[in-house]
């Protein structure tokens, strides 16, 4: 996996584009554009509430050993999975989780999107255009093929804005659980 670090993660960069800010709506009466940057430390009390948030409406099990993990992970730098967080006025309004990956059968490398979740007060504002317009904007800017990610199959306010903003795949996916070798 090809982890790279460049200026598009650089905590003192803010990182929202026009466009992104022109779809949140930073014109309208009562919006304001959020600020698209990476997850700091400063953010961790209102990041594990919106995770847990998240895991709560996928109905997975509570666990503070889940967060806590998660949270690790996008502290070390050296580690696969990052987070970007959009805020206005100092708090977090959604997140999106993802990582770097490698495709041998087309030869290209993406970003991935694991986790993206917008505060159901903010939801239909744009937050989440706007994070995964930064995701495609850091592809574009790595010289990436593009950014992919699934999504439930029953979520559909996450559907119609997922069709406005790329093309839907024809893949299933699947899930194995490990299997000890006798």
């Amino acid at each position: 996996m090809n982890l790279v670090n460049n200026v598009t993660e650089d905590p003192a960069t803010p990182l929202l584009s026009s466009a992104a800010s022109v779809a949140f709506g930073a014109t309208a009466p009562h919006h304001v554009a959020p600020v698209v940057r990476p997850l700091a430390p400063a953010d961790e009390q209102q990041w594990r509430a919106h995770f847990r948030a998240y895991r709560e409406f996928y109905t997975l099990t509570e666990s503070e050993d889940v967060v806590s993990r998660a949270w690790g992970w996008f502290m070390d730098p050296q580690h696969e999975c990052k987070a970007l967080v959009a805020e206005a006025h100092g708090t977090i309004l959604g997140f999106a989780h993802h990582r770097r990956f490698s495709s041998p059968y087309t030869g290209t490398t993406s970003i991935f999107l694991d986790d993206l979740f917008t505060t159901p007060a903010a939801r239909g504002r744009g937050v989440g255009r706007a994070l995964i317009g930064r995701l495609t904007e850091m592809a574009a800017a790595e010289g990436r093929a593009g950014v992919q990610w699934v999504t439930a199959e029953d979520n559909h306010q996450a559907q119609a804005l997922y069709n406005s903003l790329a093309t839907r795949a024809n893949w299933i996916t699947y899930d194995a659980a490990p299997t000890p070798r006798p």
